[in-house]
């Protein structure tokens, strides 16, 4: 591997090459050689998978929360919002998923489209996301079994919290033996592991199902007492509608699982799209339904918020229905362990096969096809935590994470469609060898000379304006950045509320003409034919209208975290910073690597 690059600053925005990816060259998606992974999913099993994923037990418990807190009546309403802000990142998913269907999700897009430094934080932060969104949804399953049971006090030893003198918080061996029974299945294959979160997450969705008819049934029987309080269907008005929106947003994250699993979908240009559509519908209406039973009901004021849907139930007399809701509780939460997992590995296997972690973690086995011992090695750590940590006050870096990741694909888009990456990385040894460079572009002298115009004729190479082709793409990229900074400055304004009104209006025009004006740049200057021509399957509508949206809105819930959960989120990144620049730049598959730029045609 070449040497590091620490004085020059442009091996920080070094991008992989997607050319040998957009051909679906599987040998270039493995590092050249060894064992790849099982491609045997297809729309059922992308479906039980992110359903799975997204469907948490928070469902039951959310509803109550916001229904008193913000929405009243208008959870639907609340609901519907939070799913169609979801879809805008679910539309990017789905074209970079096609574009680029290899394993790694986020990190894979961002280490194409944007660069390297930004990749390695994008991933190191995934892997923080999905190892505390594990470790939490394993604490979350013992409670939910203390009522078959009896109480917490006659759960079995080996399924009952420990409380330890000297620590603050009990130990959860059933967390911990979930987790490794998880991992285990997981080891065993996708095929398998997809199967078996199938059937967990059809169980659960009757369980919503019955919620939905039995609440049906019993709202239209006694005339949804819920819907005729006095104060209307929106008695916060339309604040209390966004902001429930807002909390909402985090019901609908999951289906980025999909695009994790790209490189063992059979047809992903065509399944990966589906499969995020099918989970987002599939939950935004189920979400829907169970939302005008739960507020229907009982008076938004006297929901209980512990437990909406069981004493919803229970007004009515329907006791019963409580071991019916804590089933599906538990069920979520089993298929949500699954979907947090199963993701992790195949990231830290992707920074594996780019040299930015060491290469053992890259290996996948011969029989099963999975990387084992990434996810041995994911689901210890996971297991760990589960058992000794209370980890819900870490809730909010699995949110940094995600949002994190959200945006960076929203501007990936951007990129890709604007400016799009045509490099081939070459080895510098073969700098000088103009022969070697035309051999593995996989173009000869001739063809090159021959290019298009925006007209779609074909000319010389000598008559094509190289300047003009430059300066556009500069255009683009200032325009990109300054949709970037343009947003952070309206967000940041929005957002801040406690700062006085002159300064807050100043930063919003600012931010808001830093946002137009790019825009009509972006629009003025049209984008990328050649890229237009490279997706093979689906394409993100409304670009870069949708983009832009996309990126505010997930800068927005960023804005709004707490301050403990960035001062958390910068020591994991600072750390992970020290790990990249020790070992990850040095050791990186690019390092040492000289770019001839190249027509993809």
């Amino acid at each position: 591997m070449g040497s590091p690059c620490w004085p020059d600053l442009q091996c920080l925005v070094r991008r992989k090459p997607a050319a040998a990816i957009s051909t679906g060259c599987a040998e270039a998606a493995d590092g050249g050689g060894g064992q790849r992974l099982a491609k045997t999913l297809t729309i059922p099993h992308l479906a039980a998978i992110g359903v799975g994923s997204t469907i948490g037990a928070g469902i039951y418990v959310l509803v109550g929360t916001v229904a008193r807190e913000h929405t009243g009546p208008g959870l639907t309403m609340s609901f519907l919002i939070a799913g169609i802000a979801a879809a805008l990142s679910a539309l990017c998913y789905a074209e970079l998923s096609c574009r680029f269907p290899s394993a790694g999700s986020a990190y894979h897009y961002s280490y194409i489209c944007i660069g390297e430094s930004v990749a390695w934080l994008i991933g190191w932060a995934l892997i923080l996301e999905y190892t505390i969104g594990g470790s939490s949804v394993a604490r979350g399953i013992s409670p939910n079994l203390a009522l078959f049971f009896g109480g917490q006090d006659k759960l079995p030893f080996f399924l009952a919290q420990v409380h330890v003198k000297g620590l603050d918080t009990p130990l959860d061996p059933c967390a911990a033996i979930l987790v490794f029974i998880v991992t285990a299945l997981l080891c065993l294959g996708i095929k398998e592991s997809s199967f078996l979160e199938g059937i967990i997450t059809t169980a659960n969705i009757l369980v919503m199902l019955f919620v939905i008819c039995a609440g049906g049934w019993l709202g239209f029987k006694n005339g949804w007492a819920g819907y005729k309080g006095p104060k209307g269907y929106f008695p916060n008005g339309v604040g209390g509608v966004l902001s429930g929106s807002a909390t909402l947003f985090f019901a609908f994250i999951g289906f980025d699982t999909v695009a994790s699993t790209a490189e063992e979908v059979k047809n992903p240009r065509r399944d990966l799209p589906l499969g995020m559509g099918l989970t987002l519908s599939v939950c935004c209406l189920l979400y829907m339904m169970v939302s005008v039973v739960v507020v229907g009901l009982v008076p938004y004021h006297a929901i209980d918020p512990d437990t909406p849907i069981s004493s919803a139930f229970a007004q009515y007399g329907m006791h019963w229905a409580e071991y019916v809701v804590s089933s599906g509780a538990v069920l979520a939460l089993v298929a949500s362990l699954i979907g947090g997992i199963l993701p992790q590995p195949r990231i830290i296997m992707a920074m594996a096969r780019d040299g930015l972690l060491p290469p053992l973690f890259s290996a996948v086995n011969r029989q099963t096809q999975v990387p084992i011992l990434s996810t041995i090695l994911t689901g210890t750590c996971a297991a760990i935590l589960a058992f000794f940590m209370d980890v819900s006050q870490l809730a909010g870096m699995v949110s940094v994470g995600t949002l994190l990741a959200f945006t960076m694909v929203a501007i990936s888009v951007l990129v890709v469609r604007y400016a799009p990456p045509y490099e081939m990385a070459m080895e510098v040894a073969l700098e000088g060898t103009p022969e070697s460079l035309i051999s593995n572009s996989g173009r000869s002298e001739q063809d090159e000379q021959n290019l298009e115009d925006p007209f779609g004729n074909v000319v010389q190479e000598s008559t094509v304006s190289e300047i003009d082709s430059k300066v556009r793409r500069q255009k683009a990229i200032r325009s990109i950045v300054l949709i970037c900074l343009g947003a952070i400055i309206f967000v940041f304004a929005v957002s801040f509320s406690f700062l006085p009104f002159y300064v807050r209006m100043t930063a919003c025009t600012i931010g808001g003409l830093l946002l137009l004006s790019s825009f009509i740049v972006l629009l003025y200057i049209g984008q990328d034919k050649i890229s237009l021509g490279l997706t093979g399957g689906f394409m993100c509508p409304l670009v870069p209208l949708l983009p832009i949206c996309c990126i505010i809105v997930n800068g927005y819930l960023l804005m709004n975290l707490g301050s403990q959960t960035w001062i958390r989120v910068f020591l994991w990144m600072a750390a992970g910073t020290l790990i990249y620049f020790f070992y990850g730049l040095k050791h990186s598959s690019l390092a040492g690597m000289a770019y001839h730029r190249i027509s993809p045609l």
